[in-house]
């Protein structure tokens, strides 16, 4: 018989290596190897980092997948990771990879422009700059002993400002320019944190001191979604990874998502995704050929 398939979702801490500079670290592929290695994770398997990834391929391809998207890193791609996204390679793909990862915890630059969840091929001086940037990046971050320690953080922090922006620019997501404003951003991160306690926008206006149409038009700003799209499709999508990576039931999948009823869960899932959470997950696990469509959500 074959090894039975592990069903669950890992969790997993920032640490970087004893050398790095707090709240970055900058790697290879082979360094990313080994580092699981020794915590005794599965690259293959589905992560969960409490930190972000920028993944840039120079020799590739390399297949990842991150929250049911599969992508074929072309070489001199590019592919941010956010915090709190799941994700996994594709098996062996890693070994044979040739690239950079940087990975930073959530605050260490004071704003992170780029909100291009997609692979990124940027061309001509798009592509130059990019690499220029990455390259001073690593060049500071290995040169550790010229600077006081503040200075080389902060130095860090502004060369990863820099390349961060240089692709934002180079490969810009299709939002509009309010997209980064405070109130959405406020909103975000009140959905991230209590998503599963509150379904109601109202509840999210209230504490936050904005009205529902304010939080609306930040958010249709920002995804072109409506605030409760936008609530929805938080909640759905922790359902679907719920429903494909670990073997939690519908109704205990309602429960932690904040359901009172499980019949509730159901229809809420239903009405969004167009398939029973059951359905959703005989799918998700290749059982059956259907594609696992983009999640869609209601006023």
């Amino acid at each position: 018989m074959g090894k039975k398939r592990q069903l669950s979702v890992t969790d997993v801490a920032y640490r970087p290596s004893l050398s790095a500079p707090i709240g970055i670290d900058v790697l290879d592929f082979t360094e990313l190897s080994v580092r699981v290695d020794r915590r005794g994770l599965d690259l293959s398997a589905p992560l969960r980092p409490a930190f972000h990834h920028l993944i840039h391929v120079r020799q590739g391809p390399v297949r990842h997948t991150v929250d049911f998207q599969d992508y074929a890193l072309a070489s001199s791609s590019w592919l941010w990771v956010q915090a709190g996204q799941v994700h996994q390679y594709a098996p062996a793909d890693h070994a044979a990879a040739r690239g950079t990862i940087v990975i930073w915890q959530p605050g260490f630059v004071t704003a992170e422009p780029l909100q291009n969840n997609a692979p990124m091929l940027p061309t001509g001086q798009h592509a130059r700059s990019a690499s220029i940037a990455l390259r001073h990046l690593v060049h500071e971050y290995n040169d550790l002993a010229s600077l006081p320690l503040d200075a080389h953080i902060e130095t860090l922090r502004h060369l990863l400002s820099v390349l961060l922006l240089r692709l934002a620019h180079a490969c810009p997501a299709p939002a509009s320019p309010g997209s980064d404003s405070e109130v959405f951003r406020s909103f975000r991160e009140a959905v991230e944190r209590d998503f599963a306690d509150s379904h109601h926008v109202n509840d999210y206006a209230s504490a936050l001191g904005y009205s529902v149409r304010t939080l609306s038009r930040a958010a249709q700003a920002a995804t072109g979604s409506t605030a409760k799209q936008y609530l929805d499709a938080r909640i759905l999508l922790e359902a679907r990874r719920l429903l494909v990576h670990t073997d939690a039931t519908s109704a205990e999948i309602s429960r932690r998502l904040g359901f009172h009823d499980p019949s509730d869960f159901t229809k809420f899932f239903r009405k969004r995704d167009g398939r029973t959470p059951l359905r959703f997950r005989e799918v998700g696990r290749g059982r059956t050929p259907e594609m696992i469509s983009a999640p869609t959500s209601d006023e």
